[in-house]
């Protein structure tokens, strides 16, 4: 069978002509049709994959969104910046910036019904480097990402055992700075120093000792490259198929987590100086709201969080039904994120406040720990000296797993529905062969991050690979949907799909305060910030050059292909503008449920 449809026109009238077919209200007053010319009949041979169910698709954007960086991010950040007065503006930011912006991608993708890259031919067609950028960064993510995840599999794996390997300083791995206060009165702590568990972390799952530095990394770890190894196993059989699989999958990645952190929160709340922990993660500092940096961070913690800009929200909801209520899947899944950091924070601190009443020390000198040092040295800790803490371990890092498979899930999906849909015909029906070159250059390009010294360049990659690209990249989406694809476009397209335009609230924000929310984020991003360090190791400058030439990588495909587009557009300067800045094609994607076309054989 194939769906012969003829299409009477190639303006933009066109898609607003088939929602009139659909009984879906009138063109959009924006378009013009006084120059329609018929067009040929367009054949198409199979139709785009959908989501089974409308919960597979929730499960899947809220497990790309609640990551890792909800867990150990969110709660340093907090606590770093005035407590229970930084949930000023970072509701303030997610209203006005983050949340704006995860509905437009919702939305855009939704409309569109394809990729990354391809879908700037029908928004404006100057701007397709965008599609190239995001997918570059979506790959230097996965190369560190998923060695996180990794560290966490050989912690699991680790922890089935009847005393945790981090409890004491009995170990092979084990210097005589180890120090083991829990459980022994009078112990001297001095700063060379070091507990059970941080040797654990450093000395035996990274063996980061036997590395000077980024110039001299070591050898790779094969213990990590065998755990990196499954990682890739279930992702790639989790996304060979498509959203039919990765769809199912998420059931048991995006619920389980949420399990372990309402035991972990009750085991928290159980424990004794658990009030001190999170005393200190709410008590508000209010002097702190007159600091541009708290502004910053709760900028830049939502946007990371939420995680519109990467492609993966586009690619997610272009399998989505076009009637698909869009407005409320964004508002509900930014709750059930934005909520999960907040939780996250009570789990994390009612621990740090336990270690501090052992310690016998104030909760700021146990908090000092960010990052994956949080989740890997301090938590863990925690968790060794606890009744039943063979369980709690496993549990933990169990969480830990499905909680970056999902955003791995969601990333490496961005990649593989831009390509694919950029390019149908050559690897339309190879999505299985496609999805496994990738991953293994995924995995052929983690490789670094698994030697000695890889610690280092995850860190590396993750400060550059994403940090300032995806924000720019982020900018421009915003500004080329809202200024040069137009606003009134746009809440046309929104209207065709849920019967009503969005309100003043969403187009002025689209339009003004979510793309001066990201250039604000840009700007202070770009001021000096404190040097890069990692444990005792300060980053060297030629390593900071390399970093930005990392960034730059991806950004400067943006520029490229403007010059290209321009350059190989006939006409002079300004009948090329106008076609460059003028969406080539109109109806990317037949929105055949929607228009009640009849197939013919």
């Amino acid at each position: 069978m194939e769906l012969l449809l003829s299409l009477t026109s190639h303006s933009p009238t066109a898609r607003q002509d088939s929602a009139v077919m659909a009984g879906q209200g009138s063109p959009n007053a924006g378009y013009s049709s006084k120059n329609a010319v018929p067009v040929p009949v367009v054949t198409q041979t199979e139709s785009r994959d959908k989501w089974s169910k409308k919960m597979d698709f929730l499960l899947s954007v809220i497990g790309f969104a609640v990551d890792l960086g909800n867990v150990w991010r969110f709660p340093y950040v907090c606590y770093q910046n005035g407590g229970g007065a930084f949930l000023i503006p970072y509701i303030l930011m997610a209203i006005f910036g983050g949340v704006p912006l995860f509905y437009m991608e919702l939305a855009l993708g939704q409309f569109h019904r394809t990729g990354a890259i391809s879908i700037w031919k029908h928004i404006c067609p100057i701007f397709k480097g965008i599609g190239y950028s995001i997918c570059i960064i979506a790959l230097y993510v996965s190369f560190y990402y998923n060695t996180i995840i990794a560290w966490a599999l050989f912690y699991f794996y680790s922890s089935f055992s009847t005393i945790l390997p981090w409890t004491n300083c009995d170990n092979v791995w084990n210097t005589p700075d180890c120090t083991n206060y829990f459980g022994v009165d009078n112990v001297t702590w001095t700063n060379s120093s070091r507990s059970p568990a941080e040797e654990f972390y450093t000395r035996n799952v990274l063996e980061i000792h036997k590395s000077s530095g980024l110039k001299d990394v070591g050898g790779v770890r094969w213990q990590l490259m065998l755990c990196l190894f499954l990682i890739f196993t279930i992702v790639y059989f989790s996304l060979w198929k498509g959203v039919k699989t990765s769809g199912k999958v998420v059931w048991v990645t995006a619920t389980f987590p949420y399990i372990v952190l309402f035991i972990l929160l009750i085991r928290g709340a159980t424990l004794p100086g658990a009030w001190r922990g999170v005393v200190f993660y709410l008590k508000p500092q209010w002097g702190k709201l007159l600091e541009t940096s708290v502004w910053v961070d709760a900028a830049a913690q939502i946007f990371f969080s939420l995680g519109p800009g990467f492609g993966v929200l586009l690619a997610l909801s272009s399998y989505n039904p076009f009637t698909n209520n869009c407005y409320r899947d964004a508002i509900v899944t930014s709750l059930v994120n934005c909520l999960t950091s907040f939780v996250s924070g009570f789990v994390i601190f009612t621990v740090l406040g336990y270690m501090a009443e052992i310690r016998k020390v104030e909760v700021e000198d146990v908090a000092k720990d960010k990052g994956p040092s949080l989740l890997f040295i301090t938590y863990p800790e925690a968790i060794a000296n606890m009744m039943g803490s063979t369980f709690f371990a496993i549990i933990f890092f169990v969480m830990m797993i499905m909680l970056g498979l999902d955003s791995t899930f969601g990333g490496l999906e961005a990649i593989i529905t831009a390509v694919l849909d950029e390019y149908p015909e050559q690897l339309g029906h190879r999505r299985e062969l496609f999805v496994l070159g990738l991953v293994i250059v995924c995995f052929l390009g983690s490789l670094s991050t698994l030697t000695n010294g890889g610690a280092y360049v995850v860190k590396l990659l993750e400060e550059f690979g994403v940090g300032s690209s995806i924000i720019a990249v982020g900018f421009l989406e915003a500004i080329a949907v809202s200024w040069f694809y137009g606003i009134k476009r746009f809440s046309n397209d929104i209207q065709s799909m849920l019967g009503k335009s969005p309100g003043l609230y969403w187009q002025v924000c689209w339009v003004a305060i979510s793309p001066a929310f990201l250039a604000y984020i840009i700007v202070s991003s770009l001021l000096k910030g404190p040097p890069l360090t990692l444990f005792d190791y300060k980053y060297p400058d030629w390593s900071i050059t390399v970093g930005y030439i990392i960034g730059l990588s991806s950004f400067i495909w943006i520029p490229v292909y403007m010059v290209y587009k321009l350059v190989w557009t006939p006409g002079s300067l300004k009948q090329r503008l106008a076609v460059c800045l003028r969406p080539e094609r109109t109806i990317p994607e037949l929105h055949t449920e929607s228009l009640n076309m009849a197939t013919v054989p």
